[in-house]
């Protein structure tokens, strides 16, 4: 496996099936596409159900994290993860909307960027319980590339999406 200091961290999320029999089949199905697309998964969270952020009367979200060897640049992730969004019917607007598929690039190793497209390791997900609680439950020694909090030092102290639990 992949050193945590070579790990690239993607998370995924979504709060609407699309064309899927459930969300969580939607899930898995984003999942099954990264290999073809380079993106080798070698460890994987469970699905962790929170209320929609910021506001909780939408629908529920699942969530994710999973663990990719790649040899792809970090734009190159990019463009992949969006790839398969849009291949799941995501269609970009109004921040923090409903979605079908949600596709973060957390970290890719211990690289540090900083473009108008990314940002890495990504700027939001350090204090999401939703991407920290999943990261924890397969690598809570992973270390944060700016802070070196490890994930489980950071899900512990999440403020946002307080509520995400594995289902």
């Amino acid at each position: 496996m992949t050193s945590l200091d070579q790990a690239v961290v993607v998370a995924l999320g979504s709060n609407l099936k699309g064309d899927q029999p459930s969300i969580e089949a939607l899930l898995e199905a984003a999942l099954d596409r990264f290999a073809p697309e380079g993106l080798t998964v070698v460890d994987r969270s469970s699905w962790w159900r929170s209320a929609a952020w910021p506001d909780p009367t939408g629908p529920a979200y699942l969530n994710g994290v999973a663990i990719v060897e790649t040899g792809l640049k970090p734009l190159q992730v990019l463009a992949v993860l969006r790839r398969i969004e849009g291949a799941f019917g995501r269609r970009r607007g109004e921040p923090n909307a409903a979605r079908t598929l949600d596709l973060d690039l957390i970290a890719h190793g211990r690289t540090l960027l900083l473009t108008d497209e990314l940002v890495l390791p990504h700027p939001r997900a350090a204090d999401r319980l939703f991407v920290m609680g999943p990261l924890a439950e397969i690598a809570p020694a992973w270390t944060h590339p700016q802070s070196g909090r490890t994930a489980a030092d950071l899900a512990a102290s999440a403020t946002v999406g307080r509520d995400a639990a594995p289902v």
